[in-house]
């Protein structure tokens, strides 16, 4: 199979990630003695400013690393919570069915900040003043704007304009969109860099603590304060089409720290695959590996392999819908729903028809609770596509149409990978903060997430909104051992899709011999069966999207198996990058053996990259 790039190969380092400035900012990072963290918390701050409409400060970061010293795969949560005054009672007394999907209502806790400094403070060498330099070189300088930040700035433009002035001083400069390929800079986010460093250098030459002073200027200093001013001050339009004001406060920020947890493991056909615990969607990855251990995917024909990897996904991603969420909060039955009693079970119900049923199971013989959406489907009528798809959705929605655009727009997030010669390994999710989340703050630079909008606004459901709780976000890096060793680390942007799209992705190399390049460039599909996280939290049952490069004759006999099928543009469907440890690879001093370390990145978009030598 011939792909669009080459898959590297080499022994030094490799990066891959959504934008060829963080992938290149990381590598540079391998080059001067870095290592796989110093390269990813680098790469990570590198994106909030490449990509400003997928990720920003104002959100959050679940990763996965493997640490040489510990010999341990670990979790890295950088999710943060809702606030304390964040009750189910606070939103319905304004009116509100559902979180909205924009403002300052859907805000929590900032993680991303904590989350990468985390990281580097457990398992990096370098100090902050290095790993902010290049985002905060790009912040002040500028870097050059993707066609899809311009069409992104493009659909909310008269929103900000007529609604967050704020976001138009910063995202318009001169009052116009920014064009393709010119150069965007954020003087406020640099300057805002630029303080954190300072008062964290002022405490002393201790990298550890200078580390811990930025983590208190952030969540305590400076930028808590901002943050806490600026949701107390005036309201804000949002998707329910009226102006609201947040609920994050300063004390929520000041509480709250990024954690390392244990990872939830599933051995499957030689591997042992690692995800976030139930506070992600990462789990529903494992339990369609736990469903499709009962079928031999190598013989499938290409149709029977897209129909039963879809079906086993609605049945996980039901699963998600009834019973995860943050296991802090909620009784997770975690154990059972990756257990092959439960999954024999359940698997008897794939049958050889599409399912257009959400048919959540009975894990330790508990009911299960739909949190069901409130009203119709909404489809964008111009794209076919369900408008909630994709992170994040946009919308302005005062009944009328603003120079011919709603603000909606489709996003998406960001991922990366990185590997070092020691034999280190990090992937990660960051996303939240988009520039269309909600009103930048002036003074920093960046506007907050709106991953609360992932909450229920109903009593009982593991994924309703709760004070101080973790909303069960769809960021999902992954991770895979083999006899123990760290092999591959992977993962894509894409909302509900990240654990469609990797799963692919992985069954592609496991079952079907692909290289990592080959089963990325390789046409994707995904179902849009069950309902989005995202708001309008609509779903489309039995839907299943493929791209058009797609033979002819497999979509014919998907549509005879009962899926509705919907071709989509031949490069459109996934984001994914990977890093890879060939068997046999020993870190030095050891003697060498005979691997090597191999990345590859997405071409859909054209903006992925991977790095290495």
């Amino acid at each position: 199979m011939s792909t669009t790039r080459p898959e590297l190969t080499g022994d030094h380092g490799m990066v891959a990630s959504t934008h060829w400035l963080a992938s290149a900012a990381g590598m540079s990072v391998l080059e001067r003695g870095g290592n796989a963290f110093d390269a990813a918390v680098t790469a990570g701050f590198v994106l909030q400013v490449a990509e400003p409409h997928l990720n920003g400060p104002g959100g959050e970061v679940p990763a996965l690393v493997w640490s040489e010293s510990d010999q341990r795969v670990s979790t890295v949560c950088g999710q943060g919570v809702t606030p304390a005054a964040a009750t189910v009672d606070a939103y319905r007394e304004l009116g509100l069915d559902l979180v909205p999907g924009t403002g300052l209502l859907a805000a929590t806790v900032p993680g991303a900040f904590g989350g990468w400094l985390l990281m580097l403070d457990r398992w990096g060498t370098w100090r902050l003043r290095d790993v902010l330099a290049p985002a905060l070189a790009y912040a002040e300088r500028g870097v050059p704007v993707l066609d899809q930040i311009h069409t992104a700035i493009g659909t909310v433009a008269d929103m900000f304009r007529a609604d967050w002035p704020t976001s138009a001083a910063t995202w318009l400069p001169r009052d116009a969109v920014p064009a393709a390929g010119a150069r965007l800079t954020n003087p406020a986010l640099a300057a805002t860099y630029r303080r954190v460093v300072a008062e964290a250098e002022a405490h002393g030459p201790d990298r550890s603590a200078e580390i811990e002073a930025a983590r208190r200027a952030w969540y305590e200093g400076f930028v808590a304060e901002r943050i806490a001013e600026f949701c107390a001050g005036r309201g804000w339009r949002d998707t329910s089409g009226r102006e609201h004001g947040g609920l994050l406060s300063g004390d929520d920020l000041a509480s709250w720290r990024a954690t390392v947890e244990e990872p939830a493991t599933y051995d499957y056909h030689g591997v042992t695959v690692c995800k976030t615990g139930p506070w992600g969607q990462g789990p529903a990855f494992l339990q369609q590996l736990a469903l499709l251990k009962g079928y031999d995917l190598a013989a499938a024909s290409p149709a029977e392999f897209v129909h039963t990897v879809t079906e086993a996904a609605k049945l996980a991603f039901a699963d998600r819908e009834a019973w995860y969420g943050d296991p802090r909060y909620a009784d997770v039955p975690l154990a059972t729903l990756l257990s092959d009693a439960y999954n024999d079970r359940r698997r008897a119900l794939i049958g050889a028809e599409a399912s257009l049923e959400l048919r959540p199971g009975d894990p330790d013989g508990r009911t299960p609770v739909l949190p069901h959406p409130p009203g119709p489907v909404p489809v964008d009528p111009r794209s076919g596509v369900l408008s909630g798809v994709g992170e994040p959705t946009v919308s302005v929605h005062d009944g009328h149409e603003r120079t011919g655009t709603d603000g909606r727009v489709r996003g998406d997030t960001c991922h990366l990978d990185v590997v070092d010669r020691w034999g280190n390994m990090v992937s990660a999710t960051p996303s939240g903060g988009w520039l269309q989340s909600s009103p930048t703050i002036p003074d920093l630079g960046f506007c907050l997430g709106t991953r609360a909008q992932m909450c229920w606004l109903r009593d009982g459901p593991p994924a309703s909104l709760r004070p101080g709780a973790r909303p069960r976000t769809t960021l999902s890096p992954s991770y895979a051992l083999r006899e123990g060793r760290p092999w591959l680390a992977f993962g894509t942007p894409g909302g509900d899709q990240q654990d469609q799209w990797s799963v692919t992705f992985l069954l592609s190399v496991l079952h079907r011999g692909l290289g990592l390049q080959e089963a990325i460039d390789a046409p994707m599909f995904h179902s849009l069966h069950v309902p989005s996280s995202f708001w309008p939290r609509g779903s489309r049952p039995g839907v299943l999207l493929v791209e058009d490069r797609t033979d002819a004759a497999v979509v014919a006999d998907l549509r005879r198996r009962g899926h509705l099928v919907e071709p989509q543009d031949g490069w459109s469907l996934g984001r994914l990058s990977a890093v890879a440890r060939d068997p046999g690879w020993r870190p030095a001093p050891a003697a060498p053996g005979t691997g090597f370390l191999r990345a590859a990145a997405n071409p859909r978009g054209a903006q992925g990259y991977a790095v290495g030598r």
